[in-house]
Order: structure tokens, then C-alpha cells, then sequence
């Protein structure tokens, strides 16, 4: 395994460190090839973590929300770190046209949407978050991503939010219900540091959730709970 040392993941995962698998294709980061030592050239002076960063999909309906994963990269690119992009190379249980709002005819994503509990974890993707958690290795989750984590690491503790819908402010609040069901720990918490309730971090596993558009809010808002995400997860790494 490569000298990542922190995963972090929009919608599907993020933490420092793994090398390129044939199931987990790495991407150039704004069409260019990735170099050596990373796909984002680093911001901050100090060395900065390796941090590789999983997405899955393209789009708000059917895969990695656009503002979250930019985010991620800003707040990565501030902290100094160095990163690589990867995503499963794999079909999906569905492709949505966004112009529409419906699925595309024979073309297909993932299965947590329609199996809830009952979901499968891309096998790449399991295996890397196992390896990252067993080496001790922080991994930070974002917006439904957290529900990996649920799956796949015993006893975990995470958030998506709140766990009432709220009027429509949280709605998919009923995913911290499918949470508890898989044996993990539901932590209320907010979307942003501004509120009373930060994203949450569990120390004794080394990963960091929060919120992102869980909730329906401000842009700026959830621009700021990643932000808190990026840094619990690089000061875990020792950063």
C-alpha cells in the first residue's frame, strides 16, 4: 500500500492513503495527467498529508455532489495536502439525467438508494476503508457517505444530521434510523462549526462526518462543515 495517509470521501468516502487498484481507477485532476507526488498541487509551505480522495458518480441524483467534492478540494488544498482522486470503475444501479430528473435508459449505478440496510459495498471500496481503519489511517465521510462507514466498521459512530425531518429541512433524516440498524451510532449533529453541534469525530476510529446537504440549507453553510470535516481529518493525520 502506498504512503497515503488519509481517505476522504464525497457522498462515498475520504482518508489518507492507498495506492491505485484495478477496481478504483485514479482520475487527473482538471484533465491532467497526476503527477508522482499528486494530483493537487499543495497550497501551504509545511509537508502535507498524501490524502486520497474517493468519489463515486457525478451529480446530486446519481453520485458525488459537485459543491461537496469542490469544497473537499478547496479545504484540502489549504491544509497543504497532497491529493489523488479515485473512483470505482464499475457500472452503477442507475444514471440520472439531470436536465430531467429521471434515470437514462441502459446505464447503472450503486445500491444503498433502493437496499437500504440491506445494501452492497462496492468491494474496492470496502476493502480500502478496512485497510485505512486497520492501519489507523483517518478516513472523513461526507453527506450519505457515512453509511460506508456504518456498513463496513464495527461499533463506528457517525452523523448524517438529524434524525427528524424537521418541515423538510432534513429530508432524509429516516437514514439515521438505517444507521442504528446496521449496528453503528447515530450522533445528532449540525451542518456547520457555527452551530452548537459541530461535525462529529470519532476519535477511537479515527473518522469524521458531517452533514453537507443531508440538509437542505445554504451553500456557504455546508462549504464551511466540510471545511471542519477537512481539518479534524488532517490534524487526526497529524497535520
Amino acid at each position: 500500500m502506498a504512503a497515503f495517509r488519509v481517505l476522504v470521501a464525497s457522498r462515498l468516502a475520504a482518508t489518507p492513503a492507498f495506492a491505485p487498484r484495478p477496481g478504483l481507477r485514479l482520475l487527473p485532476l482538471g484533465g491532467w495527467a497526476p503527477s508522482p507526488r499528486a494530483a493537487l498541487h499543495a497550497s501551504a509551505p509545511r509537508p502535507g498529508a498524501r490524502v486520497a480522495l474517493v468519489l463515486s458518480g457525478c451529480g446530486v441524483y446519481d453520485g458525488t455532489e459537485l459543491h461537496e467534492a469542490s469544497a473537499i478540494l478547496v479545504h484540502l488544498s489549504r491544509g497543504g495536502a497532497k491529493v489523488q482522486i479515485f473512483a470505482p470503475d464499475v457500472p452503477q444501479m442507475h444514471v440520472v439525467d439531470h436536465s430531467k430528473g429521471q434515470p437514462s435508459e441502459g446505464e447503472t449505478r450503486s445500491t444503498f438508494a433502493v437496499d437500504g440496510k440491506d445494501c452492497k459495498v462496492d468491494r474496492d471500496v470496502e476493502r480500502v476503508l478496512r485497510e485505512f481503519h486497520g492501519a489507523g489511517k483517518p478516513i472523513g465521510l461526507c453527506c450519505i457517505a457515512p453509511v460506508l462507514a456504518a456498513k463496513v466498521l464495527r461499533g463506528v459512530e457517525v452523523t448524517v444530521g438529524h434524525e427528524q425531518e424537521e418541515g423538510g429541512k432534513w429530508p432524509h433524516a429516516g437514514t439515521a434510523e438505517v444507521i442504528k440498524a446496521l449496528g453503528a451510532k447515530h450522533r445528532v449533529a449540525e451542518v456547520t462549526i457555527s452551530f452548537p453541534q459541530p461535525p462529529h469525530v470519532d476519535r477511537r476510529n479515527k473518522v469524521v462526518t458531517t452533514p453537507a446537504f443531508m440538509c437542505d440549507t445554504e451553500l456557504h453553510l455546508v462549504h464551511d462543515g466540510l471545511g471542519a470535516m477537512v481539518r479534524e481529518v488532517l490534524e487526526l493525520a497529524g497535520h
